[in-house]
C-alpha cells in the first residue's frame, strides 16, 4: 500500500504537469474535445474536481460556489454523475487556459500537502454517500487527468502518454478501495438484478487479482478462493478508456487490451447492468 500511495502522489503531480502543458500549448482551446465539451471545458471540469478535492481534504475550505452541490452529490449514482458535472460547469465560468492551468497546479499542490501525513486508507466522504480511501481520491484525480487529457490531446493533435501503472491506480486504489469501505448509493442496485449471484475475476499485470460479486442487491469483493463465472484480463490504460466510453469494446477486444473468458462469460452483461462506470459499458467481445 505504501508503494501505491507513493505512486499515486507522484502520478498526480506528473500527470497534472503534463495536463497543464497540454492545455496551455493548445492552439485553439475552443476546439471540441468531446461531443459536448471543448478543450477548455474539459480542463474546467477537471479543475472543478480538483477544487472539490481540496475541500474534502482541507476541512472548512470552500472553493466552489455551486448552490445545491452537496445535496446533489450525496444522492448521485454512476448513472447521474453527468448531472453533477453539468451543475458544476454551469457555475464555473473560467475558460482561460493560463488561469485554468495555474489554478489546477495550485489545487494539486494543496491536495498533496494536505494529505502528506494521512494514512492511505483514511476514509473520505465521496459521491453518493460513499466512502473512498484518500489514496483512492488522489487516484481518481489521476484518472481524470489521464482520460480527459486523452480527449484534449486528440483535439490538439498532440501525443498523450497514459502509463499503465498510473492508470491502474483507478481500479486498485479508487474502485476496489471504495468497495472495501462503502459504495453508498453510487452503484445503482435498484436496477434489475441477476437471478443468481455473479462472480467476475479481474486481473492485470499492474493490479492484484480481485473477484467482485454481485447478488442480493449488493456488490462486494469476494475471498481469493471464490470460484468465478467470468474472467476479465486487461491493460489498465486501455481498459479505463473503454470503461469511460472513449474506445469501443470491439477495439479493445481486437487489440487484446481486454480479454473476456472464464467458464460462463455470457453472465457478464447482467453483472454490468449494475457494476459499471459513467458513460461506458464493458461487454464480452
Amino acid at each position: 500500500m505504501t508503494q501505491q500511495w507513493t505512486l499515486a502522489r507522484s502520478a498526480l503531480r506528473g500527470a497534472g504537469a503534463r495536463f497543464r502543458g497540454l492545455l496551455t500549448g493548445a492552439d485553439d482551446p475552443r476546439a471540441p474535445a468531446t461531443r459536448d465539451w471543448t478543450i477548455a471545458d474539459s480542463a474546467a471540469h477537471v479543475l472543478g474536481i480538483a477544487l472539490l478535492y481540496v475541500e474534502l481534504v482541507e476541512p472548512g475550505t470552500r472553493l466552489l460556489d455551486v448552490p445545491g452541490l452537496a445535496e446533489v452529490m450525496s444522492t448521485t449514482n454512476v448513472d447521474t454523475v453527468a448531472d453533477v458535472n453539468a451543475l458544476v460547469l454551469r457555475h464555473f465560468a473560467e475558460r482561460d487556459p493560463a488561469a485554468l492551468a495555474a489554478a489546477l497546479g495550485d489545487a494539486i499542490e494543496r491536495i498533496l500537502a494536505a494529505t502528506a501525513d494521512m494514512a492511505p486508507q483514511t476514509p473520505i466522504p465521496w459521491l453518493g454517500s460513499s466512502l473512498v480511501p484518500v489514496s483512492g481520491v488522489v487516484s481518481h484525480l489521476v484518472n481524470e487527468l489521464l482520460v480527459h487529457g486523452w480527449d484534449m490531446a486528440r483535439a490538439a493533435r498532440r501525443p498523450w502518454p497514459m502509463p499503465d501503472e498510473e492508470a491502474a491506480l483507478y481500479w486498485d486504489q479508487f474502485f476496489l478501495g471504495m468497495l472495501r469501505l462503502d459504495y453508498g448509493t453510487l452503484l445503482n442496485t435498484s436496477l434489475p438484478m441477476p437471478r443468481h449471484p455473479i462472480a467476475v475475476r479481474f486481473r492485470s499485470a499492474h493490479t492484484p487479482e480481485a473477484t467482485i460479486m454481485l447478488g442480493d442487491r449488493r456488490v462486494w469483493i469476494a475471498p481469493d478462493e471464490q470460484p468465478y463465472d467470468v474472467r476479465v484480463t486487461f491493460r489498465p490504460a486501455r481498459f479505463n478508456l473503454m470503461l469511460f466510453g472513449r474506445i469501443s469494446t470491439a477495439t479493445a477486444a481486437l487489440r487484446r487490451d481486454v480479454v473476456v473468458g472464464g467458464p460462463r462469460p455470457w453472465r457478464l452483461p447482467a453483472f454490468l447492468r449494475v457494476v459499471h462506470m459513467p458513460n461506458g459499458r464493458l461487454a464480452p467481445a
